[in-house]
């Protein structure tokens, strides 16, 4: 059975279907993950219940901020770091310190230390 190299992309569910398939009908892990380039990882987590349908985690939703509101609450007390912001704004860390780049010069705690 040749199923095409996918070369690092998302296997789509019904491909991960026929990996399962195969294996519960007495194929090895080792040689199906090698037939779809995947890790053996990947098949036995796909043989989990709901396996096939899994998705990786990730952002559920966009999060739009609202750039006076992340300004004020910088300049309100200045002394939280980029990890309390970020659950404050429910965002990443990241989003947390693309917007402090985008607002200029917003310094955090650990900054301010440096400089003293």
């Amino acid at each position: 059975m040749d199923w095409g190299n996918h070369g690092g992309m998302r296997c789509s569910s019904d491909l991960r279907q026929r990996v399962v398939d195969c294996v519960r009908n007495g194929g090895r892990k080792a040689e199906a993950a090698r037939r779809v380039t995947v890790g053996e990882a990947s098949v036995s987590r796909w043989l989990k219940p709901g396996g096939v349908a899994y998705k990786r985690p990730g952002p559920r939703r966009s999060h739009k901020l609202d750039w006076a509101h992340v300004r004020h609450h910088v300049e309100a007390p200045p002394d939280r770091t980029q990890a309390e912001r970020a659950r404050h704004f429910q965002v990443s860390r990241h989003g947390i310190w693309y917007a402090l780049q985008r607002l200029q010069g917003t310094r955090t705690k650990k900054d301010r230390g440096q400089r003293a």
